[in-house]
């Protein structure tokens, strides 16, 4: 399946990193188990999965010496677990967790029990993970616990794996963003990466499950609007987006939560407009400055103000590619009851840019 890049569209003026993902953030990992199956309804089995496990490891010793973090809310129909304590003291201790709505408890536990037997000391002191969500009821079977605990270590194993990779990550239908549905076409898990003029790395990475079909922008031409009449349309316009910021740069809380907060202009370029029914959540980490669990710096942050402008480009930027990237990677998924939602068509979009002079 082809990334945006593939298609020609170029987002922007600042360059991509290595992968265009955030693997170019030096210690980042980025894993997913796909729960797939399509078994009769119970007792018989256990009903039609599209859901999944996506983790996100920013740094994997983030417990002992903490990340910097921020978050931003756009729209608050969602959840995020751990997102109030990460804003409040200003940095990540935890992987990044995403999953299915109705998962999130499932996923949440598992990442507590993983935490008690990857870290010793979490027993002795106070942590909550960070998990976020995204409904995937119109094509998974919701009634059905379809996580359990495995399906959280494996994608967490193969974040952990993931780093230092040469190669971009699986996107589109894998992991969290398995049942996603994104502006009238089949949505995922997408991420891109830019490098400021100052080497700062910053990636961004969506769970996109939002808009509608006469809204999808690509490259600033209305490509749903130019596709409606021969595509058809599946999932009501509503859901959600995750998104995560994360960079190289010594960046502190607040400054991340800035970060974060650019995420939103990224998604309103490609159609959104953050529905009443939509959970627009973001994070953003920074590995350039690290603290004590108490607090104290242990590398300080030196990016603020004015400094950051270049990387609240970046953070646009990525986001929009990032999207395109979740949808181009996403092949037409058939789930409960038949509903379908299409694939986004990559030759009729390149047809489209050609037309319009992309």
């Amino acid at each position: 399946m082809p990334r945006a890049t593939d298609l020609r569209i170029n987002i922007g003026t600042l360059p991509a990193g290595r992968t265009n993902s955030v693997l170019d953030v030096a210690g980042v990992g980025l894993g997913h188990t796909t729960v797939w199956r399509d078994e009769p309804d119970p007792p018989d089995g256990r009903g039609i999965a599209r859901t999944g496990v996506t983790v996100l490891v920013v740094a994997e010793d983030a417990f002992d010496v903490a990340v910097p973090a921020g978050g931003a809310v756009l729209n608050g129909a969602g959840e995020c677990t751990g997102f109030i304590t990460a804003s409040e003291w200003g940095c990540l201790q935890t992987p990044i967790f995403l999953t299915s709505t109705l998962q999130l408890g499932r996923v949440y536990d598992a990442a507590c029990e993983g935490l008690l037997e990857r870290e010793p000391q979490v027993a002795e002191d106070f942590v909550i993970p960070v998990v976020g969500e995204c409904d995937d009821s119109y094509l998974n079977d919701a009634r059905r616990m379809q996580v359990v605990r495995e399906d959280v270590d494996r994608a967490w194993d193969a974040a952990l794996e993931s780093r230092g990779s040469t190669e971009p990550p699986a996107e589109g239908s894998v992991g969290a963003g398995t049942g996603m549905s994104c502006l009238g076409f089949k949505g995922g898990i997408g991420t891109a990466s830019r490098v400021t003029p100052e080497g700062h790395t910053v990636a961004v990475l969506l769970q996109t499950n939002f808009g509608e079909r006469e809204r999808l922008t690509v490259d600033g031409v209305p490509v749903g609007r130019l596709l409606s009449a021969d595509q058809p349309v599946g999932r009501a316009p509503a859901g959600s987006c995750i998104g995560i910021v994360v960079t190289d740069a010594a960046v502190d809380g607040a400054g991340c939560g800035r970060l974060a907060r650019r995420i939103g202009l990224g998604l309103s370029r490609t159609g959104s407009v953050a529905h009443n029914g939509s959970g627009e959540i973001f994070l953003a980490a920074a590995t350039g400055a690290r603290m004590s669990r108490g607090g104290e710096w242990i590398t300080p942050p030196t990016v603020a103000g004015r400094a950051l402008d270049s990387m609240f480009e970046a953070v646009v930027d990525a986001a929009e590619e990032a999207v395109l990237n979740s949808m181009l990677a996403s092949p037409t998924v058939v789930g409960r009851s038949g509903n379908r939602e299409e694939g986004l068509p990559a030759d009729a979009v390149a047809r489209l840019l050609r037309e319009h002079g992309r």
